[in-house]
């Protein structure tokens, strides 16, 4: 089967790799341009252009699609195309150019989640589960008939980097499966079915951590932007980034901390013992790690004892 693979960021690295294990035969990987990176602004290759070049494949670099790009997938007479994370919306010219079309592995179990951040908005609203479908691209955002579906639990504790590392994994196994059992004949698209809900991406406006919310809504939502756009709060008008909690009972439980002697204030922080607690809506959270402004992210407890001699401390 011959086939373009789209994809530009390290999450879609996988498919790639396992399309190319599979013997599919790779007429050409496109991707977005080079991008400007780090403090000093190198240009530098997508994650997918350099696995790629590395693999000894024919590289198309563009962010989106002229009349002159459409024209040149049409002459790489492809049977299909596979899209992960590419990047760029797919217009009605491209779509008509595979004989059987674009098939989109996406990180959600559609129609759950349609968007540019699926799984950081599984892990904000708590859900139990996490997946990946295949589906027939379409003009709709993320509408288009099912091929596949791959489900995994989502740990409670779990980032969204963490969850995108795994799902890339076990979803390249349904994007091998889903264009072999298209190849055999042997898959019938199926239309969604279900409540759909929207999955924009998130700002680091976003990110912001409100204190007054319960602990639970505040840990999903540090995990959910971790480590993109990631968690920050503010403490004496310096932003300070945050790194994953965890439930501060747990610690109580165990004997790690003893129990507060008094509520804390949202955002009032406490060092106990070998734990730095902040308070929310509801119970203290536990922080791990964090960022202060100018300096490397470093262990809490670490910051806390040398930021303790200012005084009271409050994240706001």
């Amino acid at each position: 089967m011959r086939i373009l693979f789209a994809g530009t960021p390290e999450v879609a690295v996988p498919s790639l790799r396992a399309l190319v294990d599979a013997g599919f035969d790779i007429a050409a990987v496109l991707t977005r341009v080079d991008a400007p990176v780090g403090r000093r602004r190198i240009l530098t290759p997508s994650a997918v252009a350099a696995v790629a070049v590395e693999l000894g494949l024919p590289v198309l670099k563009a962010n989106r699609f002229t009349p002159e790009l459409v024209a040149e997938l049409a002459g790489l007479e492809l049977d299909a195309a596979a899209i992960v994370a590419y990047g760029g919306i797919v217009p009605p010219a491209a779509l008509m150019v595979p004989r059987h079309g674009w098939v989109n592995l996406h990180f959600s179990v559609l129609p759950a989640w349609r968007g540019a951040a699926p799984v950081q908005h599984a892990v904000l609203a708590g859900d139990d589960v996490a997946g990946a479908t295949t589906f027939l691209l379409e003009e709709g955002l993320d509408t288009g008939p099912v091929l596949g579906v791959m489900t995994q639990t989502l740990e409670p504790s779990a980032t969204s980097g963490e969850m995108l590392g795994s799902l890339s994994h076990s979803g390249a196994v349904l994007l091998v499966q889903t264009l072999s059992g298209i190849d055999a004949g042997q898959l019938t698209p199926t239309p969604q079915t279900g409540e759909p809900s929207a999955a924009p991406k998130l700002t680091i406006d976003d990110a912001r951590i409100d204190w007054s919310q319960p602990a639970v809504a505040v840990r999903r939502r540090i995990n959910a932007v971790t480590p993109e756009p990631g968690a920050w709060t503010t403490l004496d008008g310096q932003r300070v980034k945050l790194g994953p909690v965890t439930d501060a009972a747990s610690a109580v439980a165990t004997g790690e901390s003893t129990p507060p002697q008094e509520a804390l204030g949202p955002g009032v922080l406490r060092v106990d013992g070998r734990n730095v607690l902040v308070g929310t809506g509801s119970q203290p959270v536990r922080l791990g790690r964090l960022q202060p402004a100018g300096k490397k992210m470093m262990d809490a407890l670490d910051w806390a004892r040398g930021a303790a001699a200012r005084g009271e401390l409050v994240f706001v």
